[in-house]
């Protein structure tokens, strides 16, 4: 059996929608092999609602590799899951990739990162996710012509995500609903900027103004609708010690760049918020992920 572990991800990072992603030390172990027939043992974050038949997402990938490959075997699969489930934090980034990288080493490293990439890319939808999640660090991403084009980078060592999480599901496909079919020039050239600035911040490893860098208007004054209570938390806590906080990915997980020692207080203190509006949620404090996927 191949065992592979695959990080969790936080993409857009406020203004970098669809583009903008990081890798974080939170993981999925996944296990495979060839098998007589089609089994998927699930443990952990999911084991109730993931389904353990062929149309298991990290079977399904693998099935891919197996197909491109031309071999004709089934997969025996085994899922230690400890990245929560439709809640911004790339689960399916990682089953995509974790089921495409194991099952590609069971035929022998048959395709390259780059075809592995577009594969995923294709059964995701977007690469900010998968990009991360296969190679680690901070990743800019985008598709040109049908070609992923990406360029990654280590974080600071010291930098921590204090990632809160809410206790209900918002499927990207949801979030995306709620999005306008079009968009201002003047919050195009205000994301711009930001994006601009945020990166070079990332690469020098100087947070000054991080907070302003991370501002967005193309998604997260939308889907804030969908989260009572996110407003407030991105509006308080730099005051609280934060760099800078965004909405992780579609949602509902809200983001914060800390130090390790005030990690913790923001932690309960968008705990508190969302728990002032209703919702249950708990808090992790994540270091950068430097490696991406590997095999162990």
């Amino acid at each position: 059996m191949i065992k592979i572990q695959v990080p969790a991800t936080t993409a857009n990072f406020g203004p970098g929608f669809d583009c903008l992603g990081a890798s974080l030390g939170l993981y999925n172990y996944i296990e495979m092999g060839f098998s007589d027939e089609p089994i998927v043992e699930v443990r952990g974050e999911g084991k109730e609602e993931i389904p353990t038949d062929e149309t298991n997402l990290v079977y399904q990938a693998g099935l891919k590799v197996l197909e491109l490959a031309g071999v004709d075997k089934h997969l025996k699969i085994v899922l230690e899951n400890n990245i929560p489930i439709a809640r911004g934090l790339g689960s399916s980034a990682a089953c995509i990739v974790g089921g495409l990288k194991a099952a590609n080493r069971l035929v022998g490293d048959a395709f390259d990162n780059i075809e592995l990439i577009r594969i995923a890319t294709q059964m995701e939808g977007h690469p900010d996710n998968v990009v991360p999640a296969t190679f680690g660090g901070f990743c800019l991403s985008m598709i040109h012509e049908g070609r992923i084009i990406y360029k990654t980078f280590p974080m600071p060592f010291w930098l921590q995500f204090v990632v809160c999480i809410p206790e209900f599901e918002l499927k990207t496909e949801d979030a995306r609903k709620i999005l306008p079919k079009e968009i201002k020039f003047q919050d195009a050239v205000f994301n711009i900027g930001r994006v601009a600035m945020l990166v070079a911040a990332m690469a020098r490893g100087d947070f000054t103004d991080m907070d302003i860098f991370c501002q967005d208007r193309l998604h997260q004054p939308y889907r804030s609708r969908l989260i009572p209570g996110m407003d407030e938390i991105l509006a308080t806590v730099r005051s609280k010690g934060a760099y800078a906080g965004f909405l992780s990915g579609s949602g509902p997980s809200v983001v914060c760049l800390s130090l390790r020692e005030r990690s913790d207080a923001l932690g309960e203190h968008m705990v508190e918020i969302f728990s002032k509006n209703g919702i249950k949620s708990s808090y992790k404090v994540l270091s950068p992920d430097s490696t991406g996927a590997r095999f162990l």
